[in-house]
């Protein structure tokens, strides 16, 4: 007698990371002929030390005031040097969505964690934007991190 063996089922987190990898490695090439000045960032808030951030709220997104309380500030540091358009420190989809429409970018990096990293590929399908993401090393939706070498080899992806 032969056993059928089912294959696995994936979970919606092994999805999201299938289909945010699999984007990302599509996009790459487009993103890398994007300068510097046409790209913007969003980093999601969960990132801040909200303890000691001093970040100036804006509504639906903060600025960093380079504080030192979280990496953060090295990002928006990075992104200063390099000549990006600018940072945003997102509180949800729905600024991302507004920001994207004020500034016309040609490209963004989105750090989130992968369900929100999905979402972002999504909403940008029917743009021309492209899309580099890099996924939160510590998920959730406080306290979370991010690998700032990770993030430097995509920020400085150039063609």
């Amino acid at each position: 007698m032969k056993v059928c063996k089912l294959p696995a089922v994936k979970s919606k987190e092994d999805v999201y990371k299938s289909f945010t990898y699999k984007q990302n490695n599509l996009q790459s090439e487009k993103f890398a002929l994007v300068p510097f000045n046409k790209r913007i960032v969003f980093a999601p808030h969960c990132i801040r030390n909200i303890a000691i951030c001093v970040a100036i709220d804006k509504g639906g997104y903060y600025t960093c005031t380079e504080c030192g309380g979280c990496k953060i500030n090295i990002l928006s540091k990075l992104i200063k040097q390099l000549n990006y358009k600018t940072l945003y420190i997102v509180k949800g989809g729905r600024s991302m969505e507004k920001i994207v429409k004020e500034e016309k970018p040609e490209a963004i990096v989105g750090i989130a964690c992968f369900f929100e990293g999905d979402q972002a590929f999504k909403l940008l399908k029917d743009t021309h934007i492209v899309l580099q993401f890099i996924p939160l090393t510590k998920d959730g939706c406080t306290a979370t991190d991010i690998d700032l070498t990770e993030v430097e080899r995509v920020l400085k992806q150039i063609n």
